[in-house]
């Protein structure tokens, strides 16, 4: 079943994904709609099943080491106090703004403050590949971008283990903390002193397709300690693709672990997003839904832009990262569960918020093109 069902992905995937390009949309955005007609929500044709979604893992993990390999390290070095204000802008005002809707909604104050945080979550899986494809992903804005998408995963992850803290969840706060600095302090050492040795070492083996097998090691050890750590897994696969771009291995590794991710996985995974989207129940909270869905928006837009802007970035450019930030993703839906398991969230709201998630994915890619369109036709470039 699990072959059939690959096969459906592909090919359906390869053609909405053409499809949308040629109605001037990334390929990305009819990957995810083609994924919702598929999945048990209108044809049936495609369910998700364990395995399908341990490929959508390697396929979201691959995406981001692609996008480390493709990582500009001293720009990314320069745009450092740039992404912090468009990180910590995209946090703020939906956290604010997410709490008062909480509060209007009448829930608890816990409860309250949890869907802010809830808002606040950003997973640039999605706008790394709408960035790839217009050519944007190695610029002073995509780079921004992928560093405000670090701060915001690092600063949301320790903002809810204070939160369960006092909310009376089992979480030692000083426990969470110290795991995420001996990840990124392990992972910045490693990177520098570890996985250059190792690709050197075991790229001498003699059997075929040692480099690609070296750096897809890197990769998924990288992304199995953040996800150990508390850090999402993309975190750690985007550290080890940038610990190996300042390598003489960066180009083989590149190719070859494009070729690989982009014929199977990665179609898999933005595929996967709209199958496992469920619509049951949703007309009795469509206003809910409605209004959650402009306030998530709105929110990450104007805050990361605002954040964009006071770090010097002009209105246009600022707007683009704005629309970049949008997408909640795989992250949010994460942090959903646990709120569900803690009681932050009732099953009600849990399947609220995972269709606004969806909506805030579906709506990124088109958004991007808009706003990254007019940028560059303000700055003369077609």
């Amino acid at each position: 079943m699990l072959i059939l069902q690959l096969a459906i992905i592909l090919v359906t995937a390869k053609i909405a994904g053409s499809l949308s390009v040629r109605l001037g949309q990334p390929a990305v955005l009819g990957q995810l709609l083609i994924g919702i007609f598929l999945g048990p929500s209108v044809l049936g044709l495609v369910n998700e099943t364990e395995t399908l979604a341990e490929f959508s893992q390697i396929g979201v993990i691959l995406l981001m080491f692609i996008a480390g390999l493709e990582t500009d390290l001293d720009e990314f070095k320069r745009t450092g106090k740039a992404s912090a204000f468009v990180g910590l802008g995209g946090i703020v005002v939906p956290l604010l703004i997410g709490f008062l809707a909480g509060i209007t909604l009448n829930l608890g104050t816990f409860e309250s403050w949890f869907l802010g945080l809830l808002l606040s979550a950003t997973s640039v899986s999605i706008s790394v590949q709408a960035l790839k494809e217009m050519n944007q992903l190695q610029t002073r804005e995509g780079t921004t971008i992928l560093g405000a998408a670090v701060i915001d995963d690092v600063v949301v992850i320790i903002a809810l283990a204070f939160l369960m803290s006092f909310a009376g969840g089992d979480v030692s706060l000083t426990t969470v903390l110290l795991k995420k600095v001996l990840f990124f302090a392990g992972a910045i050492l490693i990177g520098w002193k570890v996985v250059p040795w190792f690709l050197n070492k075991f790229s001498t083996l003699r059997v075929t397709e040692t480099v690609i097998s070296s750096a897809l090691i890197i990769c998924f050890v990288f992304a199995y300690l953040a996800e150990y750590t508390g850090v999402a897994a993309i975190i750690g696969a985007y550290i080890a693709g940038v610990a190996i771009s300042v390598t003489n291995f960066k180009h083989e590794v590149f190719e070859k672990v494009e070729t690989i991710s982009y014929s199977i996985f990665v179609p898999v995974f933005f595929t996967s997003i709209g199958v496992t989207a469920q619509f049951v129940g949703i007309t009795e909270n469509l206003g809910l839904i409605v209004i959650l869905s402009i306030i998530a928006i709105l929110t990450k837009l104007i805050g990361a832009g605002v954040g964009a802007k006071l770090a010097g970035f002009n209105v246009n450019s600022s707007l683009a990262i704005g629309s970049a930030m949008v997408s909640r993703g795989e992250v949010a839906l994460i942090i959903a569960g646990i709120g569900l398991e803690a009681k932050l969230l009732t099953p009600d709201m849990f399947a609220v918020i995972v269709v606004v998630v969806l909506v805030t994915t579906i709506v990124t890619p088109p958004m991007m093109k808009w706003f990254f369109k007019s940028n560059m036709q303000v700055k003369g470039v077609e």
